[in-house]
């Protein structure tokens, strides 16, 4: 009994806090990474791969883009903590990576350009904009026969 508990409070020690973001400034943060990466349904791979739908993604999986070995045989899953670090300083968490970029050295950035990343499924759809797309096709309740 004392080892479960013990092993459960390095385990939270350990755990990386991630802070909550906000996808609208997250979208203003975006535009540094515009230069080489694209997000949204026409996005394509340029100096970077899509970004669509990389929240939970494994590394170096993206079709049709040609990742850096380090980076294809780096077994990461780009969660939100391992996004964070990665965000913060690429070439620590993946040395070898071909992504030039010194990291955002704020949190709050950070955090921001994740939440922005995880609107977007693996097409490019905005996740709030298919629900809204799917509730305005329903049938409004005026619209309705009532008997």
């Amino acid at each position: 009994m004392l080892t479960i508990g013990i092993l459960t409070i390095s385990g939270l020690a350990s755990a990386q806090h991630v802070q909550s973001g906000r996808a609208d400034a997250g979208a203003a943060v975006f535009r540094q990474c515009m230069a080489c990466h694209q997000v949204g349904p026409s996005a394509r791979n340029g100096i970077g791969p899509v970004l669509n739908g990389v929240v939970g993604r494994p590394a170096g999986v993206y079709p049709g883009y040609s990742y850096s070995s380090a980076n294809k045989s780096s077994g990461l899953i780009w969660d939100e903590q391992t996004l964070t670090r990665y965000l913060r300083a690429p070439a620590e968490v993946v040395p070898g990576t071909k992504m030039i970029f010194f990291g955002l050295k704020k949190s709050q950035d950070v955090a921001d350009v994740i939440a922005y990343l995880n609107q977007f499924d693996g097409d490019g759809q905005q996740r709030d904009q298919k629900a809204e797309r799917f509730n305005n096709q329903s049938p409004k309740r005026e619209d309705r026969n009532v008997y």
